[in-house]
């Protein structure tokens, strides 16, 4: 198991070197940087300041030159090159970013799993009854429905409930509050309720589309002979479901799981725009506004790396799920 991890780690490393090629070249296409900086200065900016500039940001280096450096030294000193903004350090900013995003995707990630699991194993076994309808129809609701308009339709209404009863119990901006009462515990109780919407928004489009494989691998894992064969056998139907249907079932659901990985990324870019957090996401947004290259390949080099974990833990699952599985 270990050789075969390190295996996908090495793969994953050429992966990564053409995706990085890739958007570097699609951020020569956005423009100067530097002229998108001081076109609106007035007075104007003398043109030693643009030249100085310019060379802070080896804009006057060959292409491929420019990659390379920018390659050397992040493999050499972890440097992810000098910013547009030169006040902030790309390296700090997607470190300080990271850990809001990834609390935000992994709690939507582990409510959307629940959520889909729960509706679609329900769905198969009430097959054509008034549940397998209800989780349906919310299922294609949320499917249909863009994960902007999803996270603006929760927000609005937090605003108009907390307006409505003159509280403040739903957080709609920001990841946490800048005063909170000391002690680790309301530290938690802030960040957990700053968390909830988001997270919801965040995780009920990526559930729509999962519970629907949930349901269509249990049905046929329920159709299944050995499923049968475990019925006749006497085993009660619980046993039936969760010793020999489920566990199979869920080996699609690892795969669209760890697929999804970059889905849920994704949405937590826009989610994060809508309620207004300070994490990845809105990272993202900014370096493309300014057309940041660097951190626009930060961005993409940290994204990248979860993506390539997540499917490779997903493959571990594999073995753990049916042990039939055995990677040599």
């Amino acid at each position: 198991m270990l050789a075969y991890a390190i295996r996908r780690l090495l793969v994953a490393i050429p992966v990564l070197l053409v995706a990085s090629v890739i958007v570097f070249t699609l951020t020569l296409f956005t423009g100067d940087p530097v002229q998108e900086k001081y076109a609106a200065r007035n007075p104007p900016v003398p043109q030693q300041t643009i030249d100085n500039e310019r060379e802070r940001l080896h804009l006057d280096d060959p292409i491929p030159v420019q990659y390379g450096n920018w390659l050397k030294n992040l493999v050499t000193k972890g440097d992810f090159g000098p910013s547009i903004n030169t006040a902030s350090n790309i390296g700090d900013e997607l470190g300080r970013r990271i850990v809001v995003t990834m609390r935000l995707v992994l709690f939507a990630m582990f409510l959307a799993l629940i959520l889909a699991i729960i509706s679609g194993v329900l769905s198969a076994t009430r097959q054509y009854s008034w549940i397998d309808y209800v989780f349906t129809f919310f299922g294609f609701l949320f499917l249909a429905m863009p994960a902007f308009w999803v996270a603006v339709l929760l927000k609005q209404g937090a605003v108009t409930y907390n307006e409505a009863t003159g509280t403040r119990t739903f957080f709609t901006i920001g990841a946490r509050s800048v005063e909170t009462e000391p002690g680790i515990w309301p530290a938690i109780a802030d960040i957990f309720g700053h968390s909830v919407l988001p997270t919801i928004a965040l995780a009920l489009i990526t559930y729509a589309a999962w519970s629907r494989f949930q349901r269509a691998s249990m049905l046929e894992v329920l159709n299944s002979d050995y499923v049968r064969l475990a019925r006749a056998k006497g085993l009660t139907p619980r046993k039936v479901l969760t010793r020999h249907a489920l566990r199979t079932a869920l080996i699609p659901m690892t795969t669209v799981s760890a697929l999804g990985i970059a889905t849920i990324i994704g949405g937590a870019v826009i989610t994060e725009t809508v309620f207004e957090w300070q994490g990845m996401g809105r990272y993202l947004i900014d370096s493309i506004a300014t057309r940041d290259r660097y951190a626009i390949m930060g961005w993409l080099l940290v994204a990248g790396i979860f993506v390539v974990l997540g499917n490779l833990i997903a493959d571990i699952l594999y073995g753990i799920l049916d042990p039939r599985i055995r990677y040599e």
